[in-house]
């Protein structure tokens, strides 16, 4: 159960990062442009800013795959050093946009020393663009002490504040988008524990429905195996009346436990959307039932059972969040998605109500397409025979 949440919780990371590959790319690119464009006045210059505009590229990019630990290091040190040549060589004030980037992908990651590290970015961001001042300063020897202040001042709201207070707060928000990818993991691991107690629900109410079959049986077969011991000798022919009625007794007990074993015991096809709905909602999963009009009443146990049978596959083998039950005179359908992509898994349960339905005139079939899986039982008009 462990590996499985751990693998449903990563799959679900993984849709999320994506939605952030295809919503934030574009305002990143757009980023990224401005950074080379306002700040290159010169061919070389480009190649000062664009590695670190490009190490920002492929960790995001890694980030969305849920792999930034693998380009982390070699990334952070390539924008790292175009931080400082940008700041003494190129001038430019936002050549902190790729270490601030990175790092903040990469810090929250991290095992430990988060906001060790977190704090050690800022003081780089800021201590780097406080070199700018020594730029400044030689390059404005000649200048007037009022026009030497003036051009500190603007040097450090450039160089200094703005790439610290946007560094600061992107790497606040970055720690609280990782909280709420915590925060999905664990929903999305109380949600598979659901499915579980779902299903263990299920079974515990089938051992409830074997043992009010058999222990009854059982009690009694007992008590009239005893009887005949006592009248064997005495009084045979009652003692041969007891046999009888243990026989007949045990063969009624192995024809329940046959139809519970098949799900072939009556079932109230309205009871059963509503345990599926309960079921589906208390693992998380969004139902919608749709009762196009009432089954005929010759296939409605049948349908029930298809129901009961799909319900249990979904909350076993799927990773659903929706699931859609369409109710017709003839026939249901259930639809959800969350289908493995290598193939549907071997449902034996189904399998057997199949061929049955076919016995009766029905058909079951099971489809996988774009994601979604959808099993359909259907009599023709005029219902089982």
């Amino acid at each position: 159960m462990k590996a499985r949440s751990l693998r449903i919780t990563e799959a679900t990371q993984g849709r999320l990062r994506r939605l952030n590959l295809y919503t934030a790319l574009p305002p990143i690119l757009l980023a990224a442009y401005v950074v080379v464009a306002v700040d290159v006045h010169a061919w070389w210059h480009a190649l000062v800013l664009v590695p670190g505009v490009l190490a920002a590229l492929v960790a995001f990019e890694r980030w969305t795959a849920n792999d930034i630990g693998r380009v982390a290091l070699p990334c952070l040190v390539v924008a790292a050093a175009v931080w400082p040549l940008g700041v003494l060589v190129v001038g430019s004030p936002n050549a902190y946009w790729g270490v601030t980037s990175v790092a903040s992908l990469a810090i929250p990651r991290m095992p430990r020393h988060q906001y060790v590290a977190a704090g050690a970015l800022v003081a780089f961001v800021a201590g780097i663009g406080a070199t700018r001042l020594l730029v400044e300063s030689g390059v404005s020897g000649g200048l007037g002490a009022f026009q030497l202040l003036a051009g500190a001042d603007d040097v450090l709201m450039k160089f200094v504040l703005i790439p610290t207070g946007v560094t600061l707060l992107v790497i606040v928000l970055s720690f609280v988008g990782e909280r709420f990818y915590d925060i999905v993991q664990e929903l999305e691991a109380s949600r598979e524990r659901e499915a579980e107690l779902a299903v263990i629900r299920e079974r515990v109410r089938f051992a409830g429905d074997l043992h009010d079959i058999q222990g009854h049986t059982l009690h009694v077969v007992k008590l009239k195996t005893a009887l005949a011991q006592k009248l064997v000798h005495s009084d045979p022919d009652r003692a041969a009346d007891e046999l009888r009625e243990i026989n007949d007794l045990v063969g009624d007990t192995i024809k329940q436990t046959k139809e519970l074993a098949y799900a072939q015991r009556r079932l109230n096809l309205s009871a059963e959307l509503e345990n599926a709905k309960n079921l589906f909602e208390a693992a998380g999963i969004r139902v919608r039932i749709t009762r196009e009009s009432e089954p005929e009443a010759g296939v409605s146990e049948m349908l029930g059972q298809v129901l009961r049978e799909t319900t249990t596959n979904i909350l076993r083998h799927a990773q659903a969040t929706q699931v859609r039950v369409t109710l017709t005179a003839s026939g249901i359908t259930i639809v959800n998605d969350g289908a493995a992509r290598h193939g549907p898994p071997e449902l034996r349960g189904l399998s057997a109500l199949r061929q049955r339905l076919v016995a009766d005139g029905g058909d079951l079939a099971v489809t996988l397409a774009a994601g979604e899986f959808t099993t359909a039982a259907a009599f023709p008009a005029g219902g089982a025979r």
